[in-house]
């Protein structure tokens, strides 16, 4: 519509027009005959108004005319798409490590998120905690995605029906991640029948993706809590911008819960940690409460279509729903990737991607999990921040943390780790993925390791950091049990 506005002032301001308009007068409107004077102007006019169009047009291709925010956009977009394949190198194995898709929020209609707020929240088609349906069709695209990408690179046959435990998928045992696997595989292997594997009764945690400290002790805790003051103090007291804009889009201080005094304003002050044995860390205070309503509206943001709906009609920037999902992220990092936490709480995982990694005639392993498993694991292994394009969120909703190893031309082996997402916009629209139209992806760099020219780790280099980051837990143990002994 911009364009052809242009294109019609661009006539209107010109002779073109007037030359126009009287041959419609004389020849339509009037039905005279027209002098070939006439005629030859109009073909003269029509011919100029053609290149013009051409002209404007090729402009409008090359961004001249596009709003800066959509150059910086399309920019982003082109950053974000990355390339899972390495040219020059064979695959040779995959493991995956998930995030469970769209769920509805934790919290139901009878808890806290229903009366911070005097609106209705979204009419969820799945239960408090559980895969929606929107979230079940993304992963099934994101499992084709990765079957088109997989036979692309020879790892996988078309319509693969793997044998001999060359395919592993193994979900925590609640309902949205082995949802999520079921999309994902019907996706990956539609044909195949392949099972799910859990190790814990149905909708409980195992203790596998628990993210659960295994070991504490006074001292450590008072040292892990101070790690996480130095680490993240100063984002916390940052956050009142952010706090006052998930005010304003929920009219908190129109709700119920305000009015009587059970919800205050959230303050940055009144963060207390909590660290116990063979529980997951946690925070009491403005926080945690703040992360919920933030959860709740992101998640409604993806589902519901309707901008004003999804926001009560409010009016939002997509740097604003950055600026909400940040308390997600800040809540996120404070309870589950300071050094110390970090190691105790993926140690679990990190020795099940080790043994994934080294398990004789596996070519690919799809391990699902949450949020808190793929933070703590980047946490532990050391990984520099990284920036994801077109993403509201630091860890995306369905995103896959994707370890590669490859044979080079020299027959060397290498290894590779990328974050795969689908951007805020494909998770709303649902778009189709495959090879043209896929994911975005993300290459993770890893602080004391370097990768070659082609961004690609050794092998040895990236296994001893995998190995080192497992034995972070037992130095932990020795340090701490001896000051315990002591």
């Amino acid at each position: 519509m911009r364009f052809a506005s242009m294109c019609w002032t661009f006539v209107g301001q010109s002779r073109l027009y007037n030359i126009m308009w009287d041959y419609f007068k004389e020849r339509i409107i009037l039905m005279k005959p027209v002098s070939q004077k006439t005629t030859r102007g109009l073909l003269i006019a029509v011919s100029l108004l053609l290149i013009c169009i051409l002209v404007v047009q090729c402009l409008f291709w090359a961004g001249i005319f596009a709003p800066k925010t959509q150059q910086v956009q399309t920019s982003a977009f082109v950053e974000a798409v990355g390339n899972l394949s390495r040219e020059g190198y064979q695959l040779e194995q995959v493991v995956i490590l998930s995030r469970h898709n769209i769920r509805s929020p934790l919290s139901g209609s009878g808890s806290a998120l229903g009366t911070i707020t005097p609106h209705a929240w979204f009419a969820w088609s799945s239960n408090p905690s559980e895969l929606s349906l929107r979230g079940g069709v993304l992963e099934t695209e994101m499992g084709q995605y990765f079957r088109k990408w997989l036979e692309s690179e020879g790892l996988f046959p078309e319509n693969y029906h793997p044998t001999d435990e060359a395919v592993r998928i193994y979900a925590n045992a609640k309902q949205r991640t082995i949802a999520t696997a079921q999309y994902f595989v019907s996706g990956l292997l539609p044909t195949a029948n392949a099972e799910i594997e859990t190790h814990a009764e149905y909708d409980t945690m195992d203790p596998v993706f628990t993210p659960q400290l295994t070991f504490v002790s006074p001292q450590y805790n008072a040292d892990a809590e101070a790690q996480i003051l130095e680490l993240y103090g100063d984002t916390i007291k940052g956050l009142s911008d952010n706090y006052a804009l998930i005010a304003d889009v929920i009219d908190m201080e129109q709700s119920e819960a305000y009015k009587d005094g059970t919800q205050a304003a959230f303050a940055t002050d009144d963060s207390q940690f909590v660290l116990e044995l063979f529980k997951e860390p946690s925070v009491k205070g403005s926080l945690k409460t703040a992360c919920s309503v933030a959860d709740a509206l992101v998640l409604q943001y993806f589902e519901q279509p309707d901008d004003e709906k999804a926001t009560f009609g409010h009016t939002l920037t997509f740097e604003q729903w950055k600026q909400i999902s940040e308390v997600k992220d800040v809540y996120g990092d404070v309870l589950f990737t300071a050094p110390l936490i970090a190691a105790n709480v993926a140690h679990p995982l990190l020795q099940e991607i080790e043994s994934e990694l080294l398990t004789s005639g596996r070519e690919f392993t799809f391990l699902c999990g949450h949020d808190s498993n793929v933070g703590s694991v980047l946490a532990a292994l050391g990984a520099e921040p990284y920036e994801l394009p077109g993403a509201i969120e630091k860890t995306p909703i369905g995103c896959k943390l994707v370890f590669c190893r490859w044979i080079g031309l020299d027959g060397s082996r290498y290894c590779t780790v990328d974050l795969v997402y689908e951007t805020t916009e494909q998770l709303r629209s649902a778009s189709l993925l495959d090879l043209e139209s896929h994911p975005a992806i993300v290459p993770i760099r890893f602080s004391g390791i370097t990768p070659n020219a082609d961004g690609l780790y050794t092998e040895r280099d990236f296994m001893n950091l995998l190995r080192g980051s497992i034995n972070e837990y037992g130095r932990i143990l020795d340090d701490y049990a001896l000051d315990e002994a002591a």
